[in-house]
Parts: structure tokens; sequence; C-alpha cells
């Protein structure tokens, strides 16, 4: 079923709900107001009987020569009957439209009070009983002879009846009519919702075909914008970032494997052409080691580039994977650089650690050291012997940082966004010496995979500054670290 119909669906399922409820709720209402209405008049017609009647010391008088009665003269359906009983059951009044017609023949009671002789149904009675008594006794009348006689009565007996007939037809014409206004409405709203929904779905029907037909990896590729100014307008708008980000990727990922292949065959191609030189005839043991010297520096930059490349093939999920540990990097840095005491630029050299405290952090140790390794090569690579290379931690704000600083030529400003990006070299970068172009990229991800980022700030002329920012964490057990 398509989303459409289910909409369309769910609303006319919600409507024809409301639609039976109102209706029923106004037949109910509507049942209650005309039989109130109809109670109303009865008790207004035996109001108006028990107001012709004179109770006196000796009972009740009815005389009906001398009182002569609006009340039932008109003998349509809708009218009025009445009829006054004494306290033997003889009636001593009627009204005139109780002369014929289907109360015409008065009922009778038996003995014991029961009704007999009269099918009430279509009619509604009411009763008031005057004299020793002036509460209502029920709708029920007394067992009736036909005859008059003169009063005063004990007790008399005021029977009022009116018909149903009018008021079950007004609600017989309610119900059709609601029925009837109501499955209009139903079918018009389910018409007009159908169009409305197929209306209002058709942008992400033209969203879903472009999708389907659309080439995610080709530049430029993009949903159709619906226009509506409302949630299809912002899912167009995510999904086409969405492939605007895969595309950048996708464009990402050529260009790294456009580069690695060109980083791999030239050290591939230039071990082979040494090899088959030194093949082609017999060689002395001096041109021997010679060569074996070029194939294992040649191995060992192809070794590093295949290092660098497995590194960044890794998902940034395979950091958790990974066992982060709590470190004082004051104390890492101080046996990290004590490491590079045997380098030929040993002396340049210069730690800075703050004199704050400890300064804890929790990181993969191989993975920091690969990141801080690398940038210190780039600084010697990259500056005149002889000049400092500073390398400084602190705490800053609640995080750890982490600076390489050397007085360098610098990078320039436009390429300052790039130098991140694997296999990205400066114009002027071939002065430091051989690279890979992957040294950067792998300090990065390293760095990036518990929650750090690098930063660089550089000036040409005057050197560069790379700074990592590492979370800081609380300091742990003294058994934790030690």
């Amino acid at each position: 079923m398509s989303l459409a119909s289910r909409l369309s669906s769910f609303f006319l399922a919600a409507l024809a709900v409301v639609l039976v409820g109102f209706s029923t709720a106004l037949y109910a209402l509507s049942s209650v107001h005309l039989h109130r209405l109809v109670d109303e008049r009865l008790d207004s017609a035996l109001a108006t009987l028990a107001a012709a009647a004179e109770i006196g010391p000796l009972g009740v008088e009815w005389e009906p020569n001398e009182r002569e009665l609006g009340l039932g003269r008109e003998a349509g359906l809708d009218q009025i009957r009445w009829a006054v009983f004494d306290d033997v059951g003889r009636a001593v009044g009627r009204s005139a439209n109780l002369q014929s017609g289907p109360l015409a023949a008065l009922p009778r009671m038996t003995a014991d009070g029961v009704l007999a002789g009269f099918d009430a149904r279509g009619w509604r009675l009411k009763s008031r009983r005057l004299g020793d008594s002036q509460q209502d006794v029920g709708t029920a009348p007394p067992s009736l002879q036909p005859g008059a006689a003169e009063g005063p009565f004990p007790w008399l007996m005021l029977m009022a009846y009116a018909p149903l007939g009018p008021t079950d037809a007004a609600l017989g014409r309610l119900g059709w009519t609601s029925a009837l206004l109501s499955v209009g409405l139903w079918l018009a709203a389910a018409a007009a919702g159908r169009r409305l929904c197929k209306s209002a779905l058709a942008p992400l029907s033209r969203m879903a075909a472009a999708a389907r037909h659309a080439d995610a990896t080709e530049a430029g590729a993009r949903l159709p914008a619906p226009g509506t100014g409302d949630e299809l307008d912002d899912l167009a708008d995510a999904f086409n970032g969405l492939l605007k980000r895969f595309q950048e990727a996708v464009e990402r990922q050529r260009r790294f494997a456009g580069d690695a292949s060109h980083q791999l065959r030239t050290p591939i191609a230039g071990l082979l052409s040494q090899v088959d030189v030194t093949l082609r005839r017999a060689r002395s043991d001096e041109e021997y080691r010679r060569v074996l010297g070029v194939v294992r520096a040649k191995s060992a930059y192809l070794g590093q580039v295949v290092e660098s490349l497995l590194f960044l093939a890794r998902t940034e999920g395979d950091g958790a994977n990974l066992e982060a540990q709590p470190i004082d990097l004051a104390r890492w840095l101080a046996d990290q650089l004590a490491g590079w005491a045997d380098h030929s630029r040993a002396t340049d050299l210069v730690p800075d650690v703050g004199a704050g405290g400890p300064l804890w952090t929790r990181i993969h140790p191989p993975l920091l050291t690969h990141a801080l390794n690398n940038l210190l090569e780039n600084a010697f690579k990259y500056s005149a012997e002889g000049t400092p290379v500073v390398v400084q931690a602190w705490r800053e704000n609640g995080t750890i940082l982490l600076s390489v600083e050397d007085h360098g030529r610098g990078i320039a400003a436009a390429d300052l966004p790039r130098v991140f990006e694997p296999f990205f070299q400066g114009p002027r970068s071939d002065r430091g010496g051989p690279g890979v172009g992957l040294g950067l990229s792998v300090a990065a991800r390293a760095v990036a995979v518990f929650g750090g980022s690098i930063r660089v700030e550089s000036e040409p002329g005057r050197g560069s500054r790379f700074v990592i920012h590492l979370p800081a964490s609380a300091e742990p057990p003294p058994d934790v670290g030690d």
C-alpha cells in the first residue's frame, strides 16, 4: 500500500469515527429534547385540566356543562387528548378529539389494577390525581366505564395523551439527513484527501525516481528540490548534502588511489631497474654492495609508504578496538624525546613542559608516538640545522596541548588547508628532502582516533607550529600509570 493510501485511510477512518460520533450524539440529544417537549406539553395540559376543577370541602367538583375547555378541540394527529375519571372509573369528561380515532375506546382496568384493552404504542400518557392525594399515580389510566356523574367526587383522575408520531417522524428525518450528509461529506473528503495526498507526495515520488536513476559518484548529481518550504525541502537538502559528501569522499578515494599507485609504482620501478642493470653483466663486490644499498633504501621507503597506507585505510571505528590508557603527558614526553638522543640534530631539540603538574590524558601511546615522530621528522626536515625545534606540553581550559614548533621556511597560506591531505606536498616541499606526503595525514588520523585534533600555524620564512589538542582526564589511582 502506498504512503498516500495509508495516509488517506487513516484520516478517512478518523473522519468516519468523528462523523458517526457527531451524528449519534446529535440524534441522542435531539431525541431527549423532543421527548422533553412532549412531556412539557402533557404537564401543561394537566395543569390546564387541574385549573378547571375545583376542590372544595366536600370533594372535587367537575362541571362539564359549565366549564368549556379549548384544549383538545382540534383532531390533528399531533394534538393533545385528555379525559377525566371519577373515583369509580367513570369518564366525567373528555376532549372533543378523543371521540374518534385510536383512543375512542377507552381502556379498562381489572380489579388488580392492570391496564387492559389499550395499546399505548405511539402515545405518551401522563396522569394526575386531584382530591385526597395530590400526587401523580403514573401513566397508566384506571379502568373506565362509559357515563358521567355529578360531583363532588372524593377524587378525580386527570389523563393526558400525546401522540409520538410527529416526534418519531422528526427523529427519522434527522437520522436520514445526518446519515446522508455524513456519507456525502465522507465521500467528498475521500476524493479531496486522495487528491491532496497525491499532490503533496508528488515531489517525494519525483525525488525517488531521480534517486533511482542518479549516479551517486557523478559530480553534480542531485535530487530535485520541490520548493515547498516544508519537510520535503529539508529532506532534499539533507539528501543532497549527503550526496555531496559522498562524492567528495569518492573523489578523495580516487585521488588517494592514484597517488598511492604512483608512490608505490615509483620505488618498485626503481628497484627493478637497479636489479635489471646489475644483472646484465658480472659486477664487483663493491658494485653489488652499492646496488643492495640502493635496494635497501628504496625497500625501506616502500615499507614506509605501505605502512602509512595501511594505517590510513582503517576506518574511524577501528579506534574502538584500540585500548586507551591514562598517561601523564609530561612524563611520557620526556621519555619520547630521550629516544631522539642519537639523532644528528638532538642538540636542536628543546623540550618545554609546563610546571603546572602532571598532564593526564587518555590515549593509545603507540599512536601518539607515531604522530609525534612524524611531526619531529617534518620539523627537522624543513628547518636548517642549528635552529631550535621546540616541543611544548601544557594544560589549557580542560584540554591537554602538545606542540612542535620549528623555525624553518614555513608553509604558504594557500597550502595550509591541504597540509593534512594524503600525499599532499607543497611546491617547495622537495627542498626538505625525500618524503612520502603521508606523515601529517597519519598524525592527524592517529590523534583523531581518540577524540583529539591537530592544527597548524605557519608563516612563510619564519617556521611552522603544529598543535595537538587532547582531552584531559582525571588522575588515575596510584597503581595505574606508575
